[in-house]
């Protein structure tokens, strides 16, 4: 998501963008009545948020697609119209925001918009595919929901992140305040649940919006506003950020029938990986970074090597430039980039492996999901690794049944976040273990708001507990539920480098 972060630090105000003055006098009067409702939806625990909630985006036909949030007020009784994101109110009426348009409006049953609109969501979904309506759930998974019920999580999932992608191919984590940014993690995860679900179009967008506001240098902004300029409040580049775009790059093009209708892919393929080789240290490893969890790397365990959530996304990372550029015919940059990518992966046998592959590799480091950056589907499975897995799952475990972001989390230890929860699911799912994907995609279904939208946090008492939805959540349940249906592509690695690419010390 915004990843879990536990306390953004305050950023300035950004610079206006095009159509804000608009949204914001259209979400004006939602948020006051979020301020004051007693309905237990989407509260937030964050101690910077605000008081918001919200069950659910309101969407329409026509373009630009835009989704605004549903006051809470107006939650119980609500329903979206089937396989779309207009919602029929308790009173009969119906809510969504017409084309051409950014304001919601309410409308009779039987008013034209109401047709078009949810003609144009039900189109839309029905030129992809939607994970999980086909799952084979034979007798051994009969404690496990329906294939209809997670089908259904899907659809809402990849209709919320329709409404979260701007015409622009800004993919936004969420609908408010501190999450109405572009992340480029969670936009390389919004490409490649596009890509995986047969939404070529919108991968397109987000792969071009991240090309257009990639640095010379190779690297991003922590995040971007909506129209694609840089959030300026003093967060430094994030590293992991350039290893997940690589990753999403490379899983277009493994799907694509032809990555050469994205022109640009190459040059910021290029870009990035270039920075992330060059980085390497003499010992291997990139630089301290900030990374999912959006904290200065000077309160890390171990502050002057970087954490396992940069280092496994770096290594996906120079792995996925290295197989785009075979699949280019650039034989020196793969080879170059696949060098690297060995240099690392030495290092984190040296420095991360002895440990258990805790956060921070120190005797005693801390687990965090990070662990499953560097399992399936972004490396090969590892037995190894595996077992860190299920350590790290264990150790973060809550009774409500979801997981904090890491063991003895800073922030609040009874609340369950989502993305996190969902990443243990995704691993379980490619590494050919579905009976505890199943029941990780159960717990995340049993808890969507009361509209169906994945959340970011769940409360100790099983209630949405942040913003909804959540558009990195919604990603990884879609790529959990395609990995349960068809096996997704993993990273080759060759254990063999080139020649004259080996050092003293690396493994054969």
């Amino acid at each position: 998501m915004p990843s879990a972060r536990p306390a953004p630090r305050p950023a300035r105000p950004p610079g206006r963008r095009p159509g804000v003055r608009r949204f914001r006098s259209a979400a004006a009067l939602l948020i006051v009545a979020a301020l004051v409702a007693t309905s237990g939806s989407t509260l937030s625990t964050a101690p910077s948020g605000p008081g918001w909630a919200s069950p659910g985006l309101v969407g329409g036909a026509g373009w630009p697609l835009v989704g605004v949030p549903l006051s809470p007020a107006e939650g119980p009784g609500a329903a979206y119209l089937p396989d779309s994101s207009v919602v029929r109110l308790a009173n009969g009426q119906i809510r969504l925001v017409p084309s051409g348009t950014e304001t919601p409006a309410t409308v009779p049953p039987g008013d034209p918009q109401v047709a078009a609109a949810v003609r144009s969501d039900n189109s839309w979904l029905a030129h992809g595919t939607v994970p999980g309506s086909e799952l084979r759930l034979g007798s051994a998974y009969q404690h496990h929901r329906s294939a209809e019920e997670y089908g259904d999580m899907a659809k809402r999932a990849l209709l919320d992140l329709r409404l979260l992608t701007r015409p622009n191919g800004a993919s936004l984590a969420s609908w408010y305040g501190a999450w109405r940014y572009s992340w480029p993690r969670d936009s390389a995860f919004a490409a490649a649940a596009f890509t995986v679900t047969e939404h070529p179009a919108e991968a397109r967008r987000v792969l071009r919006f991240l090309a257009r506001v990639q640095h010379e240098d190779g690297l991003w902004a922590a995040r971007y506003n909506a129209d694609g300029t840089a959030v300026v409040d003093g967060r430094p580049p994030q590293l992991d950020s350039l290893g997940w775009v690589l990753w999403a790059s490379w899983f277009y093009t493994a799907r694509a029938p032809s990555p050469r209708d994205l022109p640009e892919l190459w040059p910021m393929v290029q870009r990035a990986a270039d920075h992330l080789a060059h980085s390497l240290d003499t010992e291997g490893l990139p630089p301290p970074s900030s990374d999912y969890w959006e904290r200065d790397h000077r309160r890390e365990q171990d502050p002057r090597r970087p954490t396992l959530g940069v280092v496994g996304p770096v290594l996906a990372g120079l792995r996925a430039a290295a197989a785009v550029a075979d699949g280019y015919g650039v034989r020196g940059k793969a080879a170059q980039w696949r060098a690297a990518a060995h240099r690392l992966s030495d290092a984190v046998a040296r420095q991360f492996t002895p440990y258990g592959y805790p956060r921070s590799p120190v005797r005693g480091g801390r687990m965090d999901t990070s662990v499953t950056f560097l399992a399936p589907p972004f490396a090969p499975l590892d037995p190894g690794v595996s077992g860190a897995v299920a350590t790290a799952a264990r150790k973060q475990a809550l009774p409500n049944g979801g997981v904090l972001p890491g063991e003895r989390w800073s922030g609040n230890k009874l609340v369950a976040w989502t993305p996190e929860t969902a990443l243990f699911a995704l691993n379980a799912a490619a590494s050919g273990r579905p009976d505890e994907a199943l029941g990780r995609l159960d717990w995340l279904t049993e808890h969507r708001t009361t509209l169906g939208a994945l959340p970011e946090k769940i409360g100790e008492r099983g209630q949405p507990a942040g913003v909804a939805p959540l558009g990195w959540t919604a990603s990884l349940v879609l790529l959990t539920l395609s990995a349960l249906e068809r096996p997704l592509p993993v990273l080759p690695v060759d254990n063999s480098p080139p020649p004259q690419a080996r050092r003293p010390g690396w493994r054969p």
